[in-house]
């Protein structure tokens, strides 16, 4: 690129490619034409003013003939373009050299992209020049006016979050927060240097908050998520913003719920609850509810201690007092009901499940809470497979992967995934159903979470044996019993002992470590009072007993679907 440089020489050529840099996709000469205007950029356009179309065109055929322009599109001769090396290269030197031009280059498109769109647009295609506003505008350091005249009253439209709960733009929106922060580091605010222009107190809340939603709901549990809401709460007390300072808590506690030990989390939630009981207000209440409740389900296992809090945030939410929490990544009586299908199975209230479940799904909707509902859907694939329901299964796990694939939520499609697999093994298709349920598990760890793994390990032992792969099978039993004295989540562990038991039993293991298993299994499942866990337990224990007494001496014990 230096020789390319040295034989242009300082001359308009130059002046284009470095202008070329501003752009991430090709341009048409309409939007080039921006920069040209008088008056000109020093240092920059002096040699590109007031030229004829047939001068212009000579610059352009000798870039193209150094192959530094791609060709002439015939169907769009009005646009061009370069290659990504060649604009990195030239737009750095822009940005690093000739800062002044750099800014004034990205002011002049900013007040052009917002002329492109509606006022309030409709659509993904409408919105996207806002977009460029944005980005154009940080890029000129003029982050408050890219925060409180394009993105908050355009994009988002106050407080209804239009991009993203309409257009579902959620990735769109990170690709434009990012430029409010120092080289894409969450947390870190850019200094602009221009007085007038930096982000307020207040503005960097926002737009921290709103960094940490979109980060959750896309990339759960990146250490970004963390970063952007410790620095939340951190203003949130410096400002005395306690409603903030709770969507800044509940942030920190959904981050580490799926990525860190009980311990960390139930901390969490209980200065979770404390601020919602301080604040004496409905709607924090019922999502401190839900991340008691969550926390006491998954990680201690005590499902009574969990039902009180889901009874509790069910009845707020039911007593109409409850206001919708835009800053919040989803609705927490949906989250809270979807607690309570859980724990109703658990407690054998099977018919009651079914419709809270349901009654959770319908509210996401109504809501437009599409998070939500991925976690709805992921709640309700579970009943069905406590259900041994394969078909009710794959059509659920369908729905979640194509949701969350469209919104482009975290881990869910992966979740979708390893469902969709337990049901195709489950029909007969062993090999597929497997192969699914390995990918989603491969995709659902790179990710970082830890909440689901020990269940999703289940399904996988679970398909293994199904295609008579037990000691494997037993394999993934072992490996969820370490992930849950990691993570201290103990919501499974009765299921994981039966299962433990199960397959001990199919590959002859000693009489006595199998016994065990079983005992253990219904214990656990007598001491979390769990009506399902504690039948399922005994039945597979009396089976196994049955069948040692027929003089089969426990071998051949196969997998109990109900």
């Amino acid at each position: 690129m230096e020789s390319y440089q040295t034989w242009l020489g300082e001359g308009p050529e130059l002046a284009i490619l470095r202008m070329l840099g501003l752009f991430d996709r090709p341009v048409v000469e309409q939007t080039f034409a921006v920069l040209l205007k008088s008056p000109v950029i020093p240092g920059l356009t002096e040699s590109l003013t007031d030229l004829r179309p047939s001068e212009w065109q000579t610059i352009l055929a000798k870039l193209r003939r150094a192959k530094l322009l791609a060709r002439e599109d015939p169907h769009s001769p009005e646009q061009f373009d370069t290659h990504p090396l060649v604009r990195e290269f030239f737009g750095e030197q822009l940005r690093n050299q000739q800062t002044d031009a750099w800014k004034e280059c990205n002011r002049r498109l900013s007040h052009y992209y917002r002329t492109l769109a509606p006022q309030l647009p409709n659509s993904f295609r409408e919105m996207e020049p806002l977009f460029l506003a944005v980005i154009c505008s940080c890029n000129a350091g003029l982050y408050r006016e890219a925060l409180n005249e394009i993105y908050v009253p355009r994009i988002q439209r106050g407080n209804v979050s239009f991009a993203a709960n309409i257009l579902g733009a959620r990735g769109a929106l990170l690709s434009v927060l990012v430029h409010f922060f120092e080289q894409g580091r969450w947390g870190s605010f850019v200094q602009p240097g221009i007085e007038g222009h930096s982000l307020t107190a207040e503005d960097q809340l926002f737009v921290l908050t709103e960094a940490g939603r979109y980060l959750t709901a896309t990339r759960e549990s990146a250490p970004e998520v963390r970063i952007c809401y410790e620095r939340a709460a951190a203003l949130c007390h410096l400002l005395n913003r306690p409603l903030d300072l709770y969507v800044a808590l509940m942030g920190q506690w959904r981050y580490f719920s799926i990525t860190d030990t009980q311990s960390a989390t139930m901390q969490l939630a209980r200065r979770v609850y404390a601020l919602a009981q301080e604040q004496n207000d409905p709607t924090l209440l019922v999502g401190a509810c839900t991340a008691l409740a969550v926390t006491l389900y998954h990680f201690r296992g005590d499902f009574e201690a969990a039902r009180q809090y889901t009874m509790q945030g069910i009845e707020l939410w039911r007593s109409g007092r409850v206001r919708s929490l835009f800053e919040e990544v989803d609705s927490q009586p949906v989250a809270c009901l979807c607690v309570e299908g859980l724990l109703q199975w658990q407690f054998g209230e099977i018919p009651s499940c079914r419709a809270t479940i349901a009654e959770a799904i319908s509210l996401a909707k109504e809501l437009n809470d599409m998070h939500g509902l991925a976690v709805a859907l992921s709640s309700a694939a579970r009943l069905a497979y406590f259900e041994r329901s394969a078909g009710e299964v794959e059509r659920l796990a369908s729905d979640l992967i194509e949701l969350s694939t469209r919104h482009g939520f975290a881990h869910w499609p992966a979740i979708g995934e390893v469902f969709r697999g337990w049901a195709r093994s489950a029909s007969g298709g062993t090999a597929e159903g497997l192969s699914w349920i390995e990918d989603g598990i491969e995709d659902y760890r790179a990710s970082g979470s830890l909440a689901l793994m020990p269940y999703l390990l289940t399904l996988k032992a679970e398909a293994l044996d199904l295609a008579d792969r037990t000691s494997e099978a037993l394999d993934a039993i072992k490996e969820a019993e370490k992930v849950v004295e990691r993570s201290e989540g103990r919501e499974w562990c009765a299921e994981l002992h039966r299962l433990h038991g199960v397959f001990l039993a199919a590959i002859g293991a000693d009489q006595k470590e199998i016994e065990a298993s079983f005992r253990e299994a219904i214990r656990i499942a007598k001491e979390q009072k769990s009506v399902s866990l504690e039948k399922r337990a005994k039945a597979t224990y009396a089976e196994y007993r049955r069948q040692k007494a027929s003089g089969s001496g426990g071998r051949g014990f196969r997998l109990p679907l109900c």
